[in-house]
């Protein structure tokens, strides 16, 4: 039953074991794509199909297409199973959406088209190494988006391992390499001898050069916030800029922390409580309002959030000094050292994550992050809940409208 009930799309994409797997799942199509071994289904299935296909009409069309997909396999499996795995687990429908309407639509439409006008057949350039070339470019993507999941295990159960600088490491490699082989260096089982480069192929070496000069951007640091500069194209896909090895996050105020130990540094350095009873303690005794920043170490809109919205000074300062933030991680693995038995399902909650989603579950019926909400001391909501939207400004008109409201 871990994966039923309102926040089990939630658990599921952030559960250890199944990141775990699909980093493998993600590994093994990569190598597949490079052409060490092929994944294929049982031959039979595809000749079963074809026998069916030999009966005309609507049901040998189908056939005729299921036979295809069968055989086509090998090449398209990967494809459709990134897709599969992002819907499952991240809850995004639109891209999966494209890449099947890509993918039935590149099925469909070459039959139509050559049906209509067969003298086009002629013009078909020739399969070769050009087809292979494309399969090991989406290879080295496979091989990329597999360390997201792996990100995702590790930070949930606070391995340490896959920290900022290290996954962005990965990311360089991953893409330096890609580089080298579209220009000719590096070459895998089925290439054929290459003996000039193509314009083409040329031109997406260049794309993919200037794609490792803007991961290696990344390094530099932000002199603001102290972290490292978190770029726009990589918010959700690499770790939280402030989860890293080897720039220490600023001290934290040494009484507030003994007396109140989830209080520490979140993004850009801003002070946060991980705790919720904590923060409210904390909240009354400095007489302040409250910001719940209910977020989730998988969730892409919480680290765009933070990396480019958090990062105004405007928003930090008002994050720093006006308020006390209480960020709430809903896919906290850390086992809680009493059980919980939830108000919404009655089920038990054995971790930290849990309680927290339960939480926002009973109290605001959303079970989605980011959700941020504004409340007094008293635990009394002043404005109404803001999911995440994207805009500066936008973000700072509900901060500074909740703060006069808390005035009042």
């Amino acid at each position: 039953t871990i994966f039923i009930g309102p926040e089990a799309l939630n658990r599921l994409s952030t559960n250890w074991i199944a990141n775990t797997l699909f980093f493998i799942i993600f590994i093994a199509f990569a190598f597949s794509f490079f052409g060490y071994y092929e994944i294929t289904l049982p031959s039979s299935w595809s000749t079963k199909s074809d026998r069916m296909a030999d009966k005309g009409g609507l049901i040998g069309i189908f056939f005729m297409a299921f036979t295809l997909a069968l055989v086509s396999f090998s090449c398209t499996g990967p494809i459709i199973g990134t897709a599969i795995v992002q819907a499952a687990t991240k809850g995004e429908y639109l891209g999966p959406f494209l890449v099947m309407l890509g993918f039935s639509t590149g099925l469909a439409l070459p039959f139509g088209l050559f049906a209509a006008f067969p003298a086009w057949l002629n013009t078909l350039p020739k399969s070769g190494s050009w087809m292979n070339s494309v399969k090991v470019v989406l290879g080295f993507l496979e091989l990329a988006l597999a360390f997201k999941f792996l990100s995702i295990a590790d930070m949930t159960n606070g391995w340490g391992i896959l920290k900022y600088e290290l996954f962005m490491g990965i990311w360089v490699a991953v893409f330096i390499a890609m580089a080298l082989y579209l220009f000719g260096f590096i070459k895998f089982p089925h290439d054929s001898p290459l003996k000039k480069l193509s314009p083409m192929r040329m031109g997406f070496g260049a794309l993919v050069v200037g794609l490792v000069l803007y991961l290696l951007s990344g390094f530099r640091v932000n002199e603001k916030t102290g972290d490292y500069n978190a770029l726009v194209l990589m918010s959700g896909l690499a770790p939280p800029a402030h989860y890293n090895f080897f720039i220490k996050p600023q001290s934290v105020d040494a009484q507030i922390k003994a007396k109140y130990p989830s209080y520490s540094k979140c993004a850009n350095n801003i002070n946060c409580f991980k705790d919720y009873f904590e923060g409210m303690a904390y909240a009354k005794e400095v007489n302040k309002p409250v910001m719940l920043d209910f977020t989730g170490y998988g969730c892409v809109n919480c680290r765009k959030t933070e990396e480019h919205i958090w990062i105004d000074d405007r928003i930090r300062a008002i994050l720093n000094d006006s308020l006390v933030l209480i960020s709430l991680y809903v896919d906290e693995d850390k086992k809680l050292s009493n059980v919980y038995i939830s108000e919404h399902s009655n089920k038990k909650l054995r971790n930290v994550g849990n309680k927290w989603a339960d939480f926002q579950i009973v109290n605001f019926q959303q079970n989605s992050q980011p959700l941020y909400v504004m409340t007094t001391n008293n635990q009394e909501v002043i404005s109404k809940p803001r999911p995440f939207v994207e805009g500066i400004d936008g973000y700072l008109d509900f901060l500074m409208c909740s703060l006069k409201e808390a005035k009042k």
